[in-house]
C-alpha cells in the first residue's frame, strides 16, 4: 500500500509567503540530486560578452521580508537612505515604517512585503555601487529575480525607474490577493521531487490537469531546482495532484504551505488583467545587462516584450531552475551575486551546484567584507 507523505505547515497570522521562502525553511536539511533541463540560446536583447568570468546576479522573491531589514543599511549609508525615503515616497509615505518597525504580519502582507523586498534589494545594489566601485555593466552579464524578484532585476539594469517599480509591485500584491476572494478554497503545495524525476513530474502535471473537474486545478507554481517544485491551484486540485505524485514515484514528499492565494496558476487571471491595464502606462528602457524572464528561461529580447513578460508571469510558472539551466549550459556563467534579503536562492544554488562560486550580500557586513 502507498504511503504518502504530506507535512502541513501551519501559520496563526494571514500572512502570504513566498514558497521558496517557506520550503527552504520546513527542508533546509534536505539535500536532493536530479537533473537539470538543458536549454537552447537565444538572441539577446543585450549583448555584452566579455569572454571571462561570465556571472549573473541574483534578486529574491517574496519571503524574504523580516521587521527592520535595510534599517543597517539606511542608518549607515546616504544613498540606501535616498532609496527607502524615495519608494517611500511614491508609495505615500506608507513603506518605511512598516519595513523599519511594523509588525511581522503587517509586512508579511504581500501588498507590503514585495515593495520592501524590491526597496531592500535596491538599497544593497546602490550601496555596493557607491561604497565598493561596483559595476553592474562590468561585473555581470546577466539578471534575473524569482518572481517578485524580476522588477529588482529590472531596475538594478536600469529597465525600469525605483519609482514605477515600488507602485506597480503594491499594486501586484494587492491584486494577487483579490483576486481569489471569491473563488472558494485554494491551495499550494511544495514538492520534493525524486532524483532525475522532474521532465516526468511535467509531464504528469498536464495528465493531472487535463483529467481534473472543470472547477478544479492544479499546475506547476515554481520550479526551484531539479528536487524542488511548487504547485498551485484549489485544495482538491493540488491535494489528487500531490498524491498521484508521489504513487508514481515522481515527488517523495509534499508540504502544504500557508499562504493566502495560489501563486501563478490560472486563479490569478484577474491580477494579470489589473497588471496588463498598470503597464501599458509605464517605460522601459533597454537593460544594460541581459534580463532572464520567468516565464521563458531566456534573455529578454525586446523591451516591448518586458509588459507582456511581466503580465504572463502573474499566470505562468516560474521556471527557476531551467533558467539557471540556461545561464550555465548555454551562457558558461558559474559565477553568482545573490543580493538582497535572505539566502534562499543562494542555499539553492549551494545545494545543486556546489562548485559554482555564490556570493551572498544580505548584510552591512557583507558589504564591508565585499570583494569580486
Amino acid at each position: 500500500m502507498t504511503s504518502f507523505i504530506r507535512v502541513r505547515m501551519l501559520s496563526s497570522a494571514p500572512s502570504i509567503m513566498t514558497p521558496l521562502a517557506v520550503w527552504n525553511s520546513a527542508l533546509k536539511s534536505f539535500a536532493g540530486m536530479g537533473t537539470s533541463l538543458s536549454s537552447s540560446g537565444a538572441r539577446h536583447l543585450s549583448t555584452l560578452d566579455t569572454g571571462v568570468n561570465k556571472r549573473a546576479i541574483l534578486f529574491p522573491g517574496q519571503g524574504s521580508q523580516y521587521v527592520g531589514m535595510g534599517k543597517d543599511l539606511y542608518d549607515a549609508y546616504p544613498v540606501a537612505r535616498q532609496v527607502v525615503d524615495e519608494a517611500d515616497d511614491a508609495l505615500g509615505g506608507t513603506l518605511r515604517h512598516v519595513m523599519f518597525e511594523g509588525s511581522q504580519e503587517e509586512l508579511t502582507k504581500t501588498e507590503n512585503a514585495q515593495p520592501a523586498i524590491l526597496t531592500t534589494s535596491i538599497a544593497f545594489l546602490r550601496v555596493l555601487e557607491s561604497e565598493c566601485g561596483f559595476n553592474l555593466e562590468g561585473s555581470c552579464q546577466y539578471a534575473l529575480g524569482h518572481s517578485l524578484g524580476e522588477y529588482s532585476a529590472l531596475v538594478a539594469s536600469k529597465a525600469l525607474n525605483l519609482h514605477d517599480a515600488v507602485k506597480l509591485v503594491r499594486l501586484r500584491g494587492e491584486a494577487m490577493t483579490k483576486a481569489v476572494t471569491d473563488k472558494g478554497t485554494t491551495a499550494m503545495s511544495a514538492l520534493v521531487v525524486r532524483p532525475a524525476k522532474l521532465p516526468d513530474l511535467m509531464q504528469a502535471m498536464e495528465e493531472i490537469k487535463t483529467g481534473l473537474p472543470r472547477s478544479e486545478l492544479a499546475e506547476i507554481a515554481n520550479i526551484n531546482s531539479s528536487f524542488q517544485v511548487v504547485i498551485s491551484g484549489t485544495v482538491k486540485g493540488v491535494d489528487h495532484a500531490s498524491r498521484v505524485l508521489q504513487a508514481r514515484k515522481i515527488a517523495a514528499r509534499a508540504v502544504d504551505l500557508p499562504v493566502s492565494a495560489p501563486f501563478h496558476c490560472a486563479l490569478m487571471q484577474p491580477a494579470a488583467e489589473t497588471m496588463k491595464g498598470a503597464l501599458e502606462v509605464v517605460k522601459f528602457s533597454k537593460p544594460v545587462i541581459n534580463i532572464i524572464s520567468n516565464v521563458t528561461a531566456r534573455p529578454i529580447e525586446k523591451v516591448d516584450d518586458i509588459r507582456d513578460l511581466l503580465v504572463r508571469q502573474v499566470t505562468g510558472t516560474v521556471l527557476w531552475s531551467q533558467s539557471i539551466s540556461h545561464l550555465r549550459q548555454e551562457c558558461g556563467v558559474n559565477e553568482y551575486i545573490s543580493l538582497g534579503p535572505g539566502k534562499v536562492l543562494a542555499n539553492l544554488l549551494r545545494k545543486e551546484f556546489p562548485t559554482d562560486s555564490v556570493t551572498t550580500v544580505t548584510t552591512v557586513d557583507d558589504i564591508r567584507q565585499w570583494s569580486l
